[in-house]
């Protein structure tokens, strides 16, 4: 191996490492608020570009109307004026993808939007009836491997939807800054990284500076006691969702000009996303980024000694990620 080859491999691992780090620092958000696994990540992540094509080329996607469905659910779940936050969101999203068809500015804006909306209504309809405590507050509902069951099946049924609303091609919007920093690196690359480590700076400050992000923590940790404070741990899984579906959008549109965007391509990027995490613990932002960046220079240089067996060396890293994590809990239970 010669420096240039290092150099190309060095640059691709970092590259699909700071993709990876995007949707394990959404993950990481959203365990440390609701203790969910939010597997269908990827899925949310491709419907945001997906629906910006469809858009572009003058059609409503079905996303669309997946979103308004669970809105109605959603809306069916509220009580009293609860049901004008649903209701008011779907007809807006509606109004906006009508105006948006051809629009460009106005198809990257509602894209964004209808990820946020959709993330928001599948923890209203799915997860939080899961985690309701009972009325004397002695738990905290579902277990984890509860929500981790239910985060599979949307998995599997967001990319069934993703199958029957766009079809199996392939879809490359155009980038938002063209050309190329150095021979490897776009300037759509370097946007992506930018994006990434501000993602992850503004996150940890989030959560531990902030007053409303230490509300969300305490509304994880303790439901009752939470609520005690005046914390609704209702809203914070919602603001939770929120902000990983914005983050996911956001990750697809940028990232669809250099991968393409298509409904199975969700799949792979949030597993290893998973591996990413775990590595931090489910817990660390800059411990899940810096571990995803770990995982995309691994890919990258069994791609090239073993590219036979690169996927699976990729996924063999849980081994020693989920090996240390039990001793550390064994250590803290003793």
């Amino acid at each position: 191996m010669d420096a240039t080859i290092l150099g190309l491999l060095l640059l691709d691992g970092v590259q699909n490492g700071v993709i990876y780090g995007l949707l394990a620092l959404a993950m990481v958000l959203v365990f440390a608020v609701t203790r969910v696994i939010l597997v269908p990540i990827g899925e949310l992540m491709m419907f945001a570009p997906l629906s910006f094509v469809w858009l572009q080329g003058g059609k409503l996607p079905g996303t669309l109307w997946l979103a308004l469905a669970l809105g109605a659910l959603w809306a069916l779940l509220e009580r009293g004026r609860g049901r004008g936050l649903p209701l008011v969101g779907g007809a807006g999203l509606l109004l906006l993808f009508l105006l948006a068809r051809g629009s460009p500015a106005l198809a990257y804006l509602a894209a964004l939007l209808l990820v946020v909306y959709l993330g928001v209504a599948t923890y209203r309809v799915f997860f939080q009836p899961m985690r309701a405590a009972s009325p004397e507050g002695e738990h905290r509902g579902a277990t984890v491997l509860a929500l981790l069951i239910m985060a599979v099946g949307l998995h599997v049924a967001y990319q069934g939807l993703g199958l029957v609303f766009f079809g199996p091609e392939q879809y490359r919007p155009d980038p938002l800054l063209q050309g190329e920093v150095v021979v490897g690196l776009t300037w759509q690359g370097a946007l992506v990284l930018a994006f990434a480590l501000l993602s992850a700076a503004a996150l940890y400050l989030f959560f531990r500076r902030s007053l409303f992000g230490k509300a969300l923590l305490a509304a994880a940790e303790n439901r009752l006691g939470a609520r005690l404070c005046g914390i609704r741990p209702e809203e914070a899984g919602m603001v939770a969702f929120a902000i990983a579906g914005l983050m996911a959008a956001l990750s697809g549109l940028l990232l669809a000009p250099l991968i393409n965007a298509a409904y199975f391509m969700g799949f792979m990027l949030g597993l290893k996303a998973f591996v990413a995490a775990i590595l931090g613990g489910l817990v660390s932002y800059p411990v899940a980024f810096f571990g995803a960046v770990l995982v995309g220079l691994f890919e990258s240089f069994t791609s090239f000694y073993a590219s036979a067996y690169k996927e699976a060396l990729v996924f063999l890293l849980l081994v020693p990620a989920l090996f240390y994590q039990s001793l550390r809990a064994k250590g803290v239970e003793e």
